[in-house]
């Protein structure tokens, strides 16, 4: 990445993450890593958007757009409040996966924890509680990766990245339809998943 990173504890993992991580600011780091920008979970709305459907986590609108050709067009996109994704990684090492049931593709698939920013909540208050809810370990700190787009064409969702450290085992608060399983794993181990 061109510079060197000192006193950061993810500087190995920065050659990694660096395709997907974005530049910002947040004074709350304890490093010199990039930071989080902050989220806005209305940014992208626009006036003329057309509700389409609207459950508790998202939405979808039909929103009109400019084609290349300088034609009215519509599309449909689906709106969210943005989510957190988290990268526990211990003293040695290892780092907490956890094996997740998914409804939507119909198996248990192993992720990084992570979850939907509530209301009124920043992206650090989201990525500690998260953390502790769904693998029961609290973060000493909290380190802020950068944030990307999980699937722009269609979703306006921003993933923001997280790597936690000094980690201690708390207790864990899964949500009744969750059926989660951690799986401790090294950092060399879980690089070639």
């Amino acid at each position: 990445m061109g510079r060197k990173e000192e006193g950061c504890p993810v500087a190995p993992l920065r050659r990694i993450l660096s395709p997907v991580v974005q530049p910002g600011n947040d004074s709350r780091s304890q490093t010199r890593c990039k930071p989080i920008m902050t989220s806005d979970p209305n940014i992208n709305s626009r006036a003329d958007d057309e509700l389409l459907l609207k459950s508790a986590k998202f939405s979808v609108v039909r929103t009109k757009t400019i084609d290349r050709h300088g034609r009215p067009a519509t599309k449909d996109v689906i709106r969210h409040p943005s989510a957190v994704v988290i990268l526990p990684v211990f003293e040695d090492d290892r780092i907490c996966l956890i094996r997740n049931h998914r409804i939507t593709v119909g198996q248990d698939l192993l992720e990084a924890p992570a979850g939907t920013l509530d209301s009124g909540e920043s992206p650090l208050q989201c990525a500690y509680r998260e953390l502790t809810e769904e693998t029961g370990y609290c973060a000493g700190n909290m380190h802020p990766l950068g944030w990307f787009y999980l699937s722009p064409g269609i979703l306006d969702e921003r993933m923001h990245l997280f790597l936690a450290t000094d980690l201690t085992e708390g207790q864990r608060n899964l949500m009744p339809d969750e059926h989660i399983v951690n799986e401790i794993v090294h950092l060399e181990a879980a690089l070639e998943l």
